[in-house]
């Protein structure tokens, strides 16, 4: 659950979704997600693709080590793999038209995709190759409560084909970062970072490829985190984060 904690008292509330969940203030300097009920921390997950980051989560989940459930899996490509991955479990998973832009929402997507989180009653919208840019309303019904992973160490290299950046650019260590969604191109809080080598022969295919197996460890890491409640964010900074360089799974 998300409740707030300000820098001046310490002071918490716990109400917002389904009465479970407290939003962060336009003034509170942080939030800090926990579980403060004996329901499950129940995941909204959100995707386009293949869906292997979601199976990572759905097996980490499976075997204990992430304490959560998946209570819904979207998807605005209707025959996208991440929905037969989840009917393969036996999760609730659909489809939702994206509408008429390439790269974002409709209004109407959007307020359906929120509709369908809402009715899940999901504590964290989890994105897993979601590649549509979340606006307006979706940001403002959960505020601080959206995770995204990233396939680099940022804020170097945002955007699009990060692994290609990097490479291109010539660095020795690149990675991948989960960190929380707001209204820029990830440029939320960092919450983990996992590194990965740049080899002398690498191409962007297998720099990709071993940064993506990195994903599968620091994704449901840093999940199982907060729904543990291990992480508080003040401004920027996020204690007890999964750090870069990390062993793989571990937390500090």
């Amino acid at each position: 659950m998300i409740a707030k904690q300000t820098q001046a008292q310490g002071s918490q509330s716990q109400t917002g979704l389904s009465g479970r969940v407290a939003l962060p203030e336009g003034g509170a300097t942080g939030y800090q997600v926990r579980v403060t009920t004996p329901n499950s921390f129940r995941l909204g997950i959100l995707g386009s693709g293949k869906g292997s980051n979601f199976v990572a989560l759905a097996d980490a989940i499976a075997t204990g080590a992430v304490p959560a459930e998946v209570a819904v899996v979207l998807s605005d490509v209707e025959d996208a793999g991440i929905l037969a991955r989840a009917r393969e479990r036996g999760l609730p998973a659909s489809f939702i038209a994206p509408g008429k832009f390439r790269t974002k929402l409709d209004e109407a997507a959007e307020a359906a995709f929120v509709s369908a989180l809402q009715e899940a009653r999901v504590d964290l919208v989890v994105l897993a190759g979601f590649m549509r840019v979340l606006k307006g309303e979706f940001l403002r019904a959960f505020e601080g409560r959206i995770i995204n992973i990233h396939p680099s160490l940022l804020p170097s290299f945002p955007g699009l084909a990060a692994w290609r950046q990097a490479l291109e650019h010539g660095v020795k260590v690149t990675g991948c970062t989960v960190h929380l969604v707001d209204a820029g191109v990830d440029s939320g809080a960092i919450l983990g970072q996992l590194a990965v080598p740049v080899l002398d022969d690498d191409t962007p295919e297998t720099l990709h490829q071993r940064i993506h197996a990195a994903e599968h460890t620091l994704y449901p890491a840093c999940v199982a985190a907060l729904a543990r409640g291990e992480m508080q964010v003040q401004g920027r900074r996020v204690r007890a984060a999964v750090r870069h360089g990390a062993g793989p799974g571990t937390l500090p």
